[in-house]
This record gives structure tokens, C-alpha cells and sequence, in this order.
């Protein structure tokens, strides 16, 4: 679930609206618009319809997570994804298919990670995992003071105090925020820039509380940074899980920080950058081939799990989009496609590469509708577009109401359209219920076992609604 920058998440608010107003244009006559409505509602029913019961998304994730796996930028399993997602969509018979190169950061996590926390009395093992893009630790691990802190400021304002200690960021991701994707960005600064914070003032290591609202003894990977830092002040840096952040945070309180060292040891290296791809493939539009709608979701995930809900399921919902239109012969009078892009998890090269391409070849993207939120139950759509438009999808509100889709809020898209957005068109993301998303979120437990098929399948039929009906009246 979702920010065009590295940290590879779109923060979102949650809104809620009622409207009545008819699908039709004011000047259409109320006969008129209850018939255009009546064909329109029609219509969605068949896409549901043959989403639930015909449907391809279930099929394609268990042979994506299951037979290919993990698929971290670079990989082995990266490569494998590109060319299953080639194969896939020329399978369906689109008007085109292709590859487009993406040059993506080469990261890889090596040995398991081996972490302690060092008391007078015991030495308890904790669970860790290398946050992505960080250095590994010298051969035989480091062992250090621990020092805990609640933010990046609090590290500023201690200064030298952190040197040649560990900074143990322990701020946990806000549980009064119904919206989880907002307690997600108020907290994943300290996994983003913590390292580099703590590097700049001698820290020797840095280790951060998952981003989790549970309490488990699952840790969450995700990218970080070091900004400008030197060599010398580049620190390893890994995450904690939960379950152990508490377990430190209570050892450090009851003896006040005295006695307490933690020790950890990860094998990470960087290699040089690889080369990957955007797998695309489009229907033509009969009438204004020019204007181009893209579903999407990205091919990449973390290399802990197989990528199951981050962001398996966006792929196979976006490939699903274009399945479910040629099923039903339905034929776009815009240009429809499906984008699986690269590298979104640790560097967002493929979107970025995408919209480079995009304005260098004059391409006009109306439309861009990215599923990244994981593959439960949808609930809706955040837009990111002018008040015209927003006003218009305020309209098709009572077309999804069967549907219990009643989120159409502002703010919303993902992080590899992000770089698509201009003043005129329409970015949207599906918003599937969140609530359980962070429990598997960059972990090696969000895997093929935790979708549930008909949330998945109902997800894709969202998508394919609301894409009928942008491709259906166009953008205002």
C-alpha cells in the first residue's frame, strides 16, 4: 500500500462522500441517464461476474510466488518474473507486448542475519533482518552499547553521545491512526534515514523498530539511505522485530542502559547496477488511440517472502484488467496498459524510466490506476486529479455501492504512476482494507497462503470497472 520517492509508499487520506449525482452529463435528459446508467451498471455486473467465477489472478499469483519467488531488482527470481510476465500477456492476445529496459540497484541480503542482546546475566536471541541498501557488518559482527531514541531529532539533539554506540530507533507506527498507511508514514522515517542520522555522529550501527502494528517475531526489511555520508560514516543497519524491540526496550529500561549490549552480525553487499525490464502490454484504442490509460503494480519484492501482497497481487489484478476486456469484447476506445514495473521496492527505476520514456515519446496518459496496497478485501479509490474530474467520479459512486465499495476519496495513486502525474489527468490507487497489510509488509511471511482468492478476485474486478468507465467517458 503507498510516495514517488524512495521509501516506495504513497501516503493517503481517507475521505468520505455521498453523491447522487447520474452517471450522464447534465444536459442528458433523466430518461437518458437512467438508460446509459442501466448499460454502464450492466456492464460491471458482467466484469465482476466473470472476474469471480473465470478468473485468472489466483492462478497466475500461485505460479508467480510459488514457482518464481522472491524477485528482489537484479535477482535471479527477477529475470524469471520479467520473462513469465512477457510470456503471460502474449498469451492473452493483446495488440502488443513488449520489454522495456530498466537499469536497477543490485542489492543482496547474503547470510542470515545473527543478532543478540549481551546482559551481565544472559545473552537472548533477538530476530533481525538487513534493511535494504545497507553495508554488512565486519566479519565477525559488532558488539556495542545500546543507546534507544524515539526519532531522528532526538539523535541530532544527543549528538556525540551516540559515538561508538548502537541507536536503537524503538518509535512505534502510531495505533490511534485508523488509516494504517498513515501510521506507516509516521514512523518509516527512522528505517529511511536512521542509519545515515546515527552515521553522521559515530554510531557504529543502527537498529530500527519494525513497521508492524503488531507484536510478533516477524522483521521487516525495506529500503534505507545514506544520503551524502561518507564511507566512514556509512553504519549497518538492520531491523528488529517488534516482539524483540520490546523485549530490548524493557532489558534497557530495568538496568537504565547500564550492562546492555547488543551484538549483530549481516553479510549484505551491493553489486554493480543489472539490467531489468518494464514488461508492457496493450489493447489499442479504437477511437482515441492517442490517450493512453495504464493499470499497473510492480514485478519486484524483498527477497524475505515470495511478494505475495507487495506486490504480487497488483500484478496479477493489473494483468487481469486487460484479460477481463478481451473476454468480454470490450474494446477500449482509449489505449489500454498493463505496465508490471521494475524495481519499485529499492530505487522506483522502472517507474521513473517509464515517464522518462513516456514525455520523451510525447505519449499522453490520461489515466493511471496502480494496485500496491496488498490483495484484500477493496474497499474503494483514492484520485489524485482537478476538481472536474473528481467531481465525475464522485457520480459512479452508486455504480459500486453493490460492490461495498464506498471509499472515493482524495489522495491516492502509487509510487511508480507517481512520476506520470500532470495538472490534467487522473491518478488512482485501489484501496483494498489495510488492517492486516503491515503484519506481512516486507516480511518473510507474506506469501502465497495468506491471499484469500476472492479478495483477490474482486479487487480485479474494481479495477476493471473503474478503468471501463474512465475509458467509457473520458477525463474532464
Amino acid at each position: 500500500m503507498k510516495n514517488t520517492h524512495s521509501i516506495g509508499i504513497l501516503l493517503i487520506s481517507i475521505l468520505f462522500y455521498s453523491c447522487t449525482k447520474p452517471v450522464a452529463k447534465q444536459t442528458t435528459s433523466k430518461k437518458e441517464s437512467s438508460t446509459v446508467h442501466k448499460i454502464d451498471s450492466t456492464q460491471i455486473r458482467n466484469i465482476f461476474t466473470e472476474a469471480l467465477t473465470n478468473g485468472n489472478t489466483y492462478a497466475w499469483l500461485d505460479h508467480l510466488s510459488n514457482e518464481i519467488g522472491a524477485r528482489l531488482a537484479g535477482s535471479e527470481g527477477d529475470k524469471k518474473a520479467v520473462a513469465w510476465g512477457k510470456k503471460e500477456l502474449e498469451k492473452l492476445g493483446l495488440d502488443s507486448v513488449w520489454l522495456q529496459p530498466v537499469t536497477v540497484p543490485h542489492w543482496e541480503r547474503g547470510k542470515s542475519e545473527v543478532a543478540y542482546i549481551k546482559t551481565n546475566d544472559a545473552s537472548i536471541a533477538v530476530n533481525i533482518c538487513a534493511l535494504g541498501g545497507s553495508i554488512a557488518t565486519p566479519e565477525n559482527g559488532i558488539t556495542a552499547e545500546v543507546i534507544e531514541v524515539q526519532s531522528l531529532k532526538e539523535v541530532e539533539e544527543l549528538g556525540d553521545k551516540v559515538k561508538g554506540k548502537i541507536v536503537f530507533y524503538n518509535r512505534p507506527m502510531p495505533a490511534s491512526k485508523i488509516e494504517t498507511f498513515k501510521a506507516y508514514g509516521a514512523s518509516v522515517d527512522q528505517r529511511y534515514s536512521g542509519a545515515r542520522v546515527a552515521g553522521k555522529y559515530g554510531a557504529v550501527g543502527a537498529i530500527v523498530r519494525s513497521m508492524n502494528l503488531s507484536l510478533d517475531p516477524y522483521p521487516h526489511t525495506g529500503t534505507m539511505s545514506y544520503g551524502d555520508n561518507t564511507d566512514g560514516e556509512k553504519i549497518p543497519t538492520a531491523a528488529i522485530s517488534t516482539k524483540s524491540s520490546e523485549e530490548l526496550h524493557t532489558l534497557l529500561a530495568k538496568n537504565n542502559g547500564e550492562g546492555v549490549k547488543f551484538y549483530f552480525k549481516q553479510n549484505c553487499k551491493t553489486l554493480p547496477d543489472a539490467q531489468s525490464y518494464n514488461v508492457i502490454g496493450e489493447l489499442k484504442g479504437s477511437e482515441f488511440s492517442d490517450e493512453i490509460m495504464v493499470v499497473g503494480g510492480h514485478l519486484d519484492s524483498w527477497d524475505l517472502g515470495d511478494g505475495s501482497h507487495d506486490d504480487g497481487a497488483g500484478i496479477v489484478q493489473s494483468m487481469e484488467v486487460l484479460r477481463l476486456f478481451k473476454e468480454l469484447k470490450i474494446r477500449p476506445k482509449r489505449t489500454l496498459r498493463v505496465v508490471l514495473f521494475a524495481n519499485e521496492e529499492n530505487g522506483l527505476a522502472g517507474g521513473n524510466e517509464y515517464a522518462r520514456l513516456a514525455k520523451e515519446n510525447n505519449e499522453k496518459h490520461v489515466v493511471a490506476l496502480e494496485s500496491d496496497s496488498g490483495g484484500f478485501t477493496p474497499r474503494g479509490f483514492g484520485f489524485t486529479c482537478n476538481d472536474d474530474n473528481y467531481e465525475q467520479v464522485q457520480s459512479w459512486k452508486s455504480l459500486f455501492e453493490p460492490y461495498n465499495l464506498h471509499i472515493f476519496a482524495r489522495g491516492g495513486g502509487g509510487a511508480d504512476i507517481g512520476p506520470l502525474k500532470t495538472d490534467d489527468n487522473v491518478i488512482l490507487g485501489l484501496r483494498p482494507d489495510s488492517q492486516r497489510y503491515f503484519d506481512y509488509h516486507h516480511t518473510s511471511i507474506d506469501t502465497f497462503d495468506k491471499i484469500n482468492k476472492r479478495e483477490l478476485e474482486l479487487g480485479a474486478g474494481s479495477m476493471a470497472a473503474i478503468i471501463y468507465l474512465f475509458d467509457t467517458y473520458g477525463i474532464k
